[in-house]
């Protein structure tokens, strides 16, 4: 695989300005300069451009007027010869140059594979190959900054010092148990080990606290919206959307399935989820929506709940409140510029709102952002595990590691102790893409697209 030339369009296929395609391989040259009329690109000096023209060789027919770029090994992205050609960006013409290519000798590249071959060539590691999605898919310049940061190799440094205090551990039980007469070892007892391995612990419930702040600036929050019919819940998403993303109009039951957004607040993205009503009803249309919106609360990590001032309690608000009542949520009495009729005293922390208020809006973002512990992202380090595979391989070194405590306090012998520790070590490794097999990178590399 890694001997193919492997070629792919790399910008968003479309009408624009230009398209690229990109070429990676030990071939990437040749099959260039087969189909390029210009200057012969075996001769040009590495990271250069060069203007010409694009040729099908059946014919001798010119394609498109082009750009072409060389760079050569192993100063690239994928550390192989690489070719990018900018082309005028039409549909037809791109996919012409893309076909051309292909009959000269190239293959067309899995989904992620440039990344994938970065990675497999040791350019990059894991957690950085994962980071070129994130950058792609930021919705946000705090979520950005926090894939740039992991592209950086900010995240790759963090779990390589905790894998060289780990290493530290082991490397000097083995001395121990492989040189127990040398006078000058360490003598790994179990009062000496066990200090080192909580300090490793209480660094790692450090990462994992801040990585709460950064999954949720990588994924944001899954936010639902639910109440009764007609009580705000489709103005409140488009007053925070800033758009009409909602109907909303006086008839109870106008809005009959989930409506999604997102929407940035201070730097987080909410997933925004704009639910049927919840009441009984007969209809059966209706009846579907309310059951989706049953769902969706289930798997929400933050509930807008929206009840009426104007109106007492119903038997259906209640149901909410029990459907609700641990989740985090958010209680919003709205209409307060009504008359007042809802019971307060039956509710526990709430915040009053008229919708239509901007600034009653900016006080249900400030809740949230309380609600998460996210306070002033701006003034942060934004250098956070944020992806759901680094936090959940983090927690199986801390399992690792503690279940290492537990042996010491029941004064297992230290070779025995030595297998937890070295559980831990393969786990952190495999955070950063040293201690993986194919069938996981093909799985991880499969979520990006083609040309990158």
């Amino acid at each position: 695989m890694l001997n193919d030339t492997i070629v792919a369009i790399s910008t968003s296929l479309g009408e624009g300005g230009i398209n690229i395609i990109r070429l990676s391989g030990n071939k990437a040259i040749e099959i260039a300069n087969k189909i390029y009329k210009g200057k012969d690109l075996h001769l040009v000096k590495s990271h250069t451009i060069h203007y010409g023209h694009i040729i099908d060789p059946d014919g001798d027919v010119v394609v498109d007027e082009v750009l072409v770029t060389v760079m050569r090994s192993p100063k690239t992205y994928t550390t192989e010869d690489v070719i990018e050609i900018n082309c005028h960006g039409g549909i037809f013409v791109t996919n012409k140059i893309l076909e051309i290519a292909l009959t000269q000798g190239a293959r067309i590249a899995e989904p992620g594979e440039f990344t994938k071959r970065a990675f497999l060539n040791k350019r990059i590691d894991l957690t950085q190959a994962e980071s070129v999605m994130d950058l792609i898919n930021a919705k946000t310049e705090e979520s950005l900054q926090v894939a740039i940061n992991s592209l950086d190799g900010r995240v790759s440094k963090l779990i390589k010092s905790l894998r060289e205090e780990v290493l530290t551990i082991i490397a000097n039980i083995e001395v121990n148990i492989d040189y127990p007469e040398y006078d000058d070892a360490i003598v790994m007892s179990n009062e000496i080990l066990k200090p080192k391995i909580k300090k490793i612990i209480k660094k790692i419930n450090h990462i994992l606290e801040e990585a709460k702040t950064g999954k949720i600036l990588r994924e944001g929050i899954k936010t639902v919206i639910v109440g009764r019919p007609n009580v705000g819940k489709s103005s409140l998403l488009n007053k925070m959307m800033r758009e009409e993303k909602a109907i909303v109009t006086e008839v109870a039951g106008t809005t009959r399935d989930l409506i999604e957004g997102y929407v940035n607040i201070g730097g987080i993205t909410l997933n925004l989820i704009d639910t049927a009503g919840i009441r009984e009803t007969k209809d059966i249309v209706e009846s579907i929506g309310v059951k989706r919106s049953k769902k969706v609360i289930n798997d929400a990590e933050l509930i807008l709940l929206i009840l009426n001032n104007n109106e007492r309690l119903t038997n259906d608000d209640i149901q909410l409140l029990e459907l609700t009542k641990n989740k985090k949520r958010i209680i919003i009495i709205n209409k307060k510029d009504l008359p007042r009729n809802i019971e307060k005293e039956k509710l526990s922390d709430y915040i009053e709102t008229s919708i239509i208020n901007d600034a009653d809006v900016s006080l249900i973002e400030k809740e949230i952002k309380e609600l998460f512990e996210l306070g002033d992202i701006k003034n942060k380090d934004l250098t956070y595990l944020s992806n759901s595979r680094h936090i959940a391989k983090l927690k199986n070194t801390r399992k690792s590691l503690i279940e290492a405590l537990n042996s010491i306090e029941a004064e297992i012998p230290v070779d025995m102790i030595e297998i937890d520790v070295k559980e831990a070590w393969i786990s952190l490794g495999e955070i950063l893409g040293e201690e993986v097999g194919d069938s996981l990178l093909d799985e991880l590399f499969s979520k990006f697209c083609l040309g990158k």
